[in-house]
């Protein structure tokens, strides 16, 4: 047994969201790990109430009794001395929201799981970004981390297919897994990986969201406003100059001005929109709670022809 121990590779896991969880969860149950830190964001407030709520990854290390530690910078004074008194082996990275400055870089290998086929959106939003160009195909890429934002050569990756259908929260789980998947087998392989360079002529990047990007109009073509509803689902949603929500809609088919009624359906409103046509089913008033797109209707006396507003 003291020898299984002795022969088990030390981790300083960095991560923050549902994501990053999953893949810490992942390498706390391999028998040949020891996750022996992590290190995560500071605790947040979260709500109306503004409650303070700590990072998943937090949750699931402190369950653990796995030290965890948040600081505001990791180029503060004595963190790289505290991440190096771990003497680990591999430091493992998942959307943690820090770039980890050279001086933690030395420590170990730093190995990044990047939602995205890398060189294609780096940055902090690529499960978003995919969404939101119809991407087909996306993945997740296992990186050797440099200085750079997301550019170190790649050490592995995993390619999966996007459904029309797939919304942000079901992307986010599925790379999650892949990831998940992937870490343990790279960090296994890593003595005989040859890192592939990136080609930093291909990179594409994200920029930060924010709710203004929410903002749509009819005026737009319908896969491109459907494609916002899916990369927005939750946060920052997708919503109307008037302020209304419309929290689920699909593709759909029809012809007229921009905003106009085409049909009512028992399932659904088909609304006109400057390409093709939009199908919504709940929508969400300022001020009001969610309801059917027919109750809203109803409320504005609004029928077949009239403009959704």
């Amino acid at each position: 047994m003291e020898n299984r121990e002795l022969s088990k590779k030390r981790i300083v896991f960095m991560g923050t969201p549902e994501y990053a969880d999953v893949i810490l969860k992942r390498l706390m149950v391999e028998a040949d790990f020891e996750v022996a830190a992590v290190y995560t964001q500071p605790d947040k407030p979260v709500g109306r109430k503004k409650v303070m709520t700590p990072p998943p990854v937090k949750v699931t290390a402190e369950e653990a009794e796995v030290p965890v530690h948040q600081p505001l910078s990791l180029k503060e004074e004595g963190v790289a001395e505290e991440i190096a008194s771990y003497a680990p082996d591999f430091i493992v990275v998942a959307a943690y929201g820090q770039i980890l400055p050279r001086t933690i870089l030395d420590i170990a290998p730093c190995i990044n799981l990047h939602a995205s086929l890398l060189p294609k959106y780096r940055g902090a939003s690529p499960i978003q970004e995919a969404l939101l160009h119809g991407d087909k195909i996306t993945g997740v890429t296992a990186m050797l981390m440099e200085e750079g934002l997301d550019s170190g050569p790649v050490l592995a990756w995993r390619v999966i297919p996007v459904s029309l259908h797939e919304r942000k929260s079901d992307l986010f789980d599925r790379l999650a897994e892949e990831a998940a998947a992937l870490t343990p087998t790279v960090l296994r392989a890593f003595g005989t990986i040859r890192p592939l360079p990136q080609c930093d002529a291909d990179a594409t990047y994200c920029r930060k969201i924010t709710r203004q990007d929410g903002l749509v109009s009819f005026e737009m073509n319908a896969m491109t406003l459907y494609n916002r509803f899916r990369a927005y689902e939750g946060w920052p949603g997708i919503y109307l100059e008037s302020g209304l929500k419309l929290l689920d809609i699909e593709p759909d088919t029809g012809e007229g001005d921009p905003g106009k009624i085409v049909s009512i359906e028992e399932d659904g409103v088909t609304i006109a929109c400057g390409d093709g046509a939009v199908r919504i089913k709940t929508v969400q008033p300022p001020s009001k709670k969610a309801m059917d797109i027919h109750s809203y209707l109803r409320g504005k006396r609004l029928k077949i022809a009239d403009l959704l507003v």
